[in-house]
């Protein structure tokens, strides 16, 4: 989650909601929370490797419905994929004093696609070994940012008469959910931990509150020493810009710098699930097999996952596929949760309430199955 969420859509998201963004992150948060519930409880019933594409044959069967929603999600995870990395290449294009090149961005996008792809290449060994040392390193320099911004940050510019309408607000939600879409990935290694009906939802709702904490504090430390203006200038590397007022350039540096470890882990994880989506895929026969096959150490088509990113990240800028990409990922979560409750029965959902106390004796359950059926 920590990558270009937090680094280059604070940016996105605070051009529509200003000052109130901070409580845009906290509502894009508590909605991950809900839908992280669900997929939570729908990869303890069905471990796989697919994730989504998994839940959305199983809510709905092998059909061409579900085909294409297995599609849509390759393609969003692709979309996210460039996403970061072209976020990853506009902190790289700044910290070089670059940043008027969209070819040396893109130049830096099209790199760190190439070395994660030859560090999967050689096994997952690897790719958790990277992942846990960047992650570390940006949470670490993401809270002393956040905390040292907070200390010194101007109330003035905080005001909540400074606040956009409530409306830009919500419509803003779908870009700060966006940055917390990285818990789906968690599902995708249900075939692989230990005990998935306890530590996917613990894994899934630590996660979202880790980042939900952070998110909003950054948020709140961010326009809390800049304004609007000047993150809307720099929306492509907004925290870098906002750790001047209180760092100076050594601030800017090392927030660029954490900036390039967070979106190389983002990247990394989701890589690491768009080989797997699309690997279940070529299994259930709606890829091609060439996605099932051996590459190195790797499974499925890394290749082809690398190839059709870098022609995203080479054709479109960061403003248009964050607006793809959050659309879409809201559009597969709706339909899955949809799936869900088809079959709320199979993964126990919800057990903890009464449905009896709530709607005085009515099978909740029963209600729902006549819905769909």
């Amino acid at each position: 989650m920590m990558g270009a969420g937090i680094f280059a859509l604070m940016g996105q998201a605070g051009a529509i909601a200003g000052k109130a963004v901070y409580i845009s992150f906290i509502l894009g948060g508590i909605v991950a929370a809900i839908s992280g519930y669900s997929l939570a409880k729908l990869g303890a019933r069905f471990p796989k490797a697919g994730g989504i594409v998994e839940y959305v044959a199983k809510s709905f069967g092998v059909n061409v419905f579900s085909g294409g929603i297995s599609v849509l999600l390759y393609v969003s995870s692709i979309i996210a994929l460039a996403l970061l990395a072209k976020a990853f290449g506009s902190y790289a294009a700044v910290l070089f004093n670059l940043k008027g090149s969209l070819i040396y961005t893109n130049v830096f996008a099209l790199s760190i696609m190439a070395i994660l792809g030859i560090i999967q290449y050689f096994g997952v060994k690897k790719v958790v070994k990277f992942q846990n040392v960047a992650i570390i390193i940006t949470i670490v320099i993401l809270v002393v940012f956040a905390t040292v911004g907070l200390i010194y940050l101007k109330p003035g510019l905080m005001a909540p008469a400074l606040y956009p309408s409530s409306n830009k607000i919500f419509f803003s939600i779908a870009i700060t959910f966006f940055s917390y879409e990285g818990f789906r990935i968690i599902t995708h290694t249900a075939e692989d931990i230990v005990n998935p009906e306890k530590n996917l939802m613990k894994a899934i709702f630590i996660s979202i509150g880790i980042a939900m904490v952070i998110y909003t504090a950054l948020a709140y430390a961010v326009f809390g020493n800049l304004e609007v203006d000047k993150v809307i200038e720099a929306k492509n590397y907004a925290l870098a810009e906002a750790s001047k007022p209180v760092f100076g350039a050594i601030g800017f540096t090392i927030i660029s710098i954490t900036a390039l470890f967070s979106t190389s882990s983002s990247i990394n994880a989701v890589l690491y699930a768009a080989t797997n989506i699309s690997y279940q895929m070529a299994e259930d026969g709606e890829f091609p097999g060439f996605f099932a096959k051996q590459f190195g150490y790797s499974r499925e088509g890394l290749l082809i996952s690398l190839v059709l990113t870098s022609l995203v990240i080479v054709f479109l800028d960061l403003l248009q596929i964050a607006a793809v990409g959050s659309i879409t990922v809201l559009f597969i979560h709706a339909v899955t949760h949809l799936g869900h409750l088809k079959i709320i029965r199979q993964t126990q959902s919800f057990k903890t309430f009464s449905c009896q106390r709530i709607a005085n004796n009515i099978n909740c359950n029963r209600i729902v199955f006549d819905i769909f059926h």
